[in-house]
């Protein structure tokens, strides 16, 4: 008889979990990916746009600070996509995949719309401060209260139910805007006399200052209270949550509640307090924007200030790259898309390494 030799190969390489790196280690790789995708993106810019790298940047550079009104701007958008962010936190650190902030900031925008124009000049400014805070935290609370209760009861897919909960909220606006709207062209006229109070002649200085403050909040719940332990738990697994008698479905319900709370005011500070007006666009994909910002700082709230502001800074640079050089936009979203595909990248390289093998053959 004969033996029959097979010989069989190791792969090649293999990807293992990597030890946790120092900060400065950390530190060094993010450098590393920002800077390779820095040099990528002056290639792409020479061949497409053909433009000097250099003034492509400073470019990016003056759209961000370019003046006073432009820092101003970047601020605002960066609060507001950090209150967002901080909106879908708590809810991803519990592996409830909430896609559906887009759609929970604009139901909260349009209670604010509501109350604004039906109650305007039927209430004293404070009064109708204070009704549109309810409302805006209200309609965000049921907007993220449907998909909880159905995932906490029946265990549906939460992905989907929140994600086409987001169109729901669009023609809901599109329809109060058809409906109400007296002119008949969709587009509702701000109100700046009903909206949120200005500090000191700073029209976004409020917004900053309440996101400011529940940045904190925010931090100091999910990493010091009971139920932000509880949060952590059923994130990392359901069955040792239920074992140390965690009630898992109450948890999902009340975290999303706090999720639609914040969703809520993050559509009063941009009804109210930014653009005193409403329209199917007024979040400005912010709900889906805010999943990255979450992630990219592993839900840490102090972090995402960092993550907010590098996305934020990157829109505001290609913005001003389009109109100084008259070049398509989606040139510079191609560079934005390069830079923040490095940025996310490395963090793969932070977690995991790369195993090179010899191939071996083994006779059976």
């Amino acid at each position: 008889m004969s033996k029959n030799n097979s010989k069989t190969r190791s792969p090649l390489f293999h990807i293992v979990k990597r030890d946790p790196m120092t900060w400065y280690g950390a530190l060094g790789v993010r450098i590393f990916a920002i800077a390779a995708a820095l040099l990528l993106s002056a290639v792409v810019i020479m061949l497409l746009a053909q433009k000097n790298p250099l003034e492509f940047y400073k470019a990016i550079i003056d759209g961000a600070f370019g003046s006073v009104d432009r820092i101003w701007i970047l601020a605002q958008n960066l609060v507001m996509l950090l209150c967002v962010s901080l909106a879908v936190t708590p809810a991803f650190k519990m592996k409830f995949w909430n896609i559906g902030a887009e759609g929970q900031v604009l139901v909260g925008g349009l209670a604010t719309a509501t109350v604004m124009m039906f109650f305007g000049d039927k209430m004293s400014l404070p009064l109708l401060i204070v009704v549109m805070t309810l409302a805006s935290i209200t309609a965000g609370i049921i907007w993220a209260l449907l998909p909880a209760i159905s995932k906490a009861l029946w265990n549906t897919n939460e992905t989907l139910f929140t994600l086409m909960m987001n169109y729901i909220a669009i023609q809901l606006v599109a329809f109060f805007l058809k409906r109400f709207v007296k002119s008949g062209s969709g587009v509702l006229e701000p109100m700046h006399e009903y909206g949120l109070p200005v500090i000191a002649d700073m029209p976004y200085l409020l917004n900053i200052i309440i996101v400011a403050v529940l940045t904190i909040i925010v931090y100091i719940y999910l990493k010091y209270s009971k139920q932000g332990y509880e949060i952590s738990v059923v994130g990392e697994s359901e069955n040792t949550a239920k074992y140390i008698g965690i009630n898992v479905k109450k948890v999902i319900v009340r975290t999303l509640i706090i999720s639609g709370a914040i969703c809520g005011i993050a559509g009063l500070l941009l009804v109210g307090g930014t653009n005193h007006t409403i329209s199917t666009t007024t979040v400005g994909g912010r709900g889906f924007t805010a999943i990255m910002v979450s992630w990219l700082a592993k839900f840490n709230p102090f972090v995402m200030v960092l993550t907010s502001f590098l996305i934020v800074f990157l829109e505001r640079g290609a913005e001003q790259v389009s109109s100084q050089f008259r070049i398509p936009s989606s040139i510079s979203d191609i560079i934005t898309g390069i830079i923040l595909f490095f940025i996310i990248g490395c963090e793969f390289f932070l977690q995991y390494k790369i195993v090179f093998s010899k191939h071996r053959k083994e006779n059976d």
